[in-house]
């Protein structure tokens, strides 16, 4: 120790003052505050995990847009714990200012958020959930408290069921059984839903069951799914998951900024969604006979409204749509994102739409492909212009070098690289074997392939047998025209400069769950 501290550390010591240990990093109470967040560094991290035993940190950058719009959601969280003095607490470490510990973290992308439980540095959990205020500050509940509320007579799971729509009651004989803990383990995350669990024989009684069975309770539709515990294999986290995510859902989900998460989360690859104005009578009629079909497709075909009068236009251009063809039914598989058309010429009833569900399901129907309409001057510029209906053509002319951008209008990266892509197009306009080309992918589907990133490049070579080549290098006129020369060759050590914006998620319109790149 330095000896010239000494006196003033003895002094301390009489005054009866305490002396932080020279290991231990600041007192948590120097550790900085913003809007209840505490302020971490390398040299406080240690600290804050030594004070709380329950800490989810933020890694973010001051120039990340969607740190910036996490941000007052991430301070409300704070709050609302604070406000219940719940023994979790929110913290926030700037990624880019403490390289040490995004590297120690493994932090690639912001933001990102680790909770750190008991002090335990080397294993963080990866906080995955939505991104608001109330889903935070509940996720953290859930770790720092029960997952499920222990019921024990009738007055309690009664309550427990008036207080919110969805509720799921975990019936076990024994709650020393191991299926209990993955039952606890599922109510941790799912956090839509509130959860309790019981062993009474009473409880039992009251709702019909004889041996172990998880019951979804809800306040509209068919009231109640049971899913009885398999006595020989016991419970399956993924089986119950599936089954409570398909049966917390309505028969019928409207469509809109709040439901679109649940919609895809609900993993019922089929989607058939009714387009209706429902400003209009005739239009809202129609609701009561598709909700009748919505029944016997349960867990097979999720049944969506999407109303045309409302801000869905991104969801009518997704289909090729316009408001007037309302009323209408598609029918789209999300996982191969194919759609299928309602031929229509009959009301859409109950038996109409349950017909035009099986149809599609038994391939009956073909799925249709959208493509703008080739127009007129389409090969005048130096730059073609592709559509579904002429891509075919031109990409696979045997006679042609053909290289293609499929972009998105709204692409950032797309609108950066399209002086590059020009001035290449300029240069070779007079090549008659070189067509430079580009396709709008989000009015163009073609039966080849499926974009799935903007933009997406690709090189088809002249000669027999349809190839294609995927370029995935620097987007700049030179490294292209090396790209060309070589006849489709990949420059070597020319790493791309831009990743590839992702195709948006079906029919959202939300990007507060993406995240950005270091």
């Amino acid at each position: 120790m330095d000896t010239q501290r000494l006196p003033v550390l003895l002094l301390l010591l009489l005054l009866g003052a305490s002396v932080p240990h020279p290991s231990r990093g600041l007192p948590e109470e120097d550790i900085p505050k913003e809007d209840g967040v505490l302020v971490l560094s390398h040299h406080t991290l240690s600290v804050a995990l030594r004070e709380h035993p329950a800490l989810l940190v933020e890694f973010y950058a001051p120039w990340c847009g969607h740190c910036q719009a996490l941000a007052p959601e991430y301070s409300r969280a704070a709050a609302l714990l604070a406000a219940e003095s719940a023994p979790a607490t929110l913290a926030k470490v700037d990624g880019p200012a403490e390289p040490e510990l995004t590297k120690e973290f493994g932090v690639t992308e912001y933001p990102t958020l680790k909770f750190f439980h008991d002090g335990n540095r080397t294993h963080p959990e990866e906080y995955t959930g939505p991104r608001e205020a109330e889903s935070m500050a509940e996720w953290l509940r859930r770790r720092v408290g029960p997952s499920a509320t222990l019921l024990e007579d009738a007055e309690g799971a009664q309550a427990l069921r008036d207080a919110r729509d969805v509720v799921v009651i975990g019936f076990f004989q024994d709650l020393q059984d191991e299926d209990v803990p993955t039952f606890l383990a599922l109510a941790r995350d799912a956090l839509d839903m509130t959860f309790g669990l019981t062993d009474q024989p009473k409880l039992f009684e009251k709702f019909g069951l004889t041996k172990d069975t998880v019951v979804l309770f809800k306040k509209f539709d068919e009231g109640r799914a049971d899913f009885p515990v398999d006595e020989e294999l016991g419970l399956d986290l993924g089986d119950l998951s599936r089954f409570l995510v398909t049966h917390s859902m309505r028969l019928v989900t409207e469509f809109n900024r709040q439901t679109s998460p649940k919609i895809f989360a609900a993993r019922i690859l089929n989607h058939l969604l009714l387009f209706v104005n429902q400003t209009l009578a005739p239009h809202r009629e129609l609701l009561a006979g598709f909700g009748e079909a919505a029944a016997g497709f349960r867990g097979q075909v999720l049944f969506v409204v999407v109303d045309v009068a409302a801000d869905n236009d991104h969801v009518l251009q997704y289909f090729g749509l316009q408001a007037e063809a309302a009323p209408s039914l598609r029918l789209v598989n999300v996982e191969t994102t194919k759609k299928y058309s309602w031929a229509g010429g009959e009301p859409i009833t109950s038996a109409s739409v349950a017909a035009f569900c099986h149809a599609v399901l038994h391939g009956e129907i073909k799925p249709y492909l959208l493509s703008q309409e080739i127009p007129p001057d389409w090969d005048q510029r130096p730059v073609k212009t592709l559509v579904g209906k002429n891509f075919e053509q031109v990409a696979f002319d045997e006679t042609k070098n053909v290289f293609v951008k499929f972009y998105a209008p709204w692409c950032r990266h797309c609108r950066e690289m399209a002086p590059a892509w020009e001035a290449l197009a300029e240069k070779y306009k007079d090549r008659e074997d070189i067509v430079i080309a580009e396709l709008d992918a989000t009015a163009n589907e073609l039966e080849a392939f499926t974009v799935h990133g903007f933009p997406t490049l690709k090189f088809f070579p002249a000669g027999p047998g349809q190839k294609v080549i995927e370029y995935t290098s620097a987007r700049d006129l030179e490294t292209f025209s090396k790209f060309l020369d070589r006849g489709g060759e990949l420059p070597e050590e020319e790493p791309m400069e831009e990743p590839a914006a992702p195709l948006p998620e079906l029919l959202t319109n939300s990007t507060m769950g993406s995240k950005e790149e270091l």
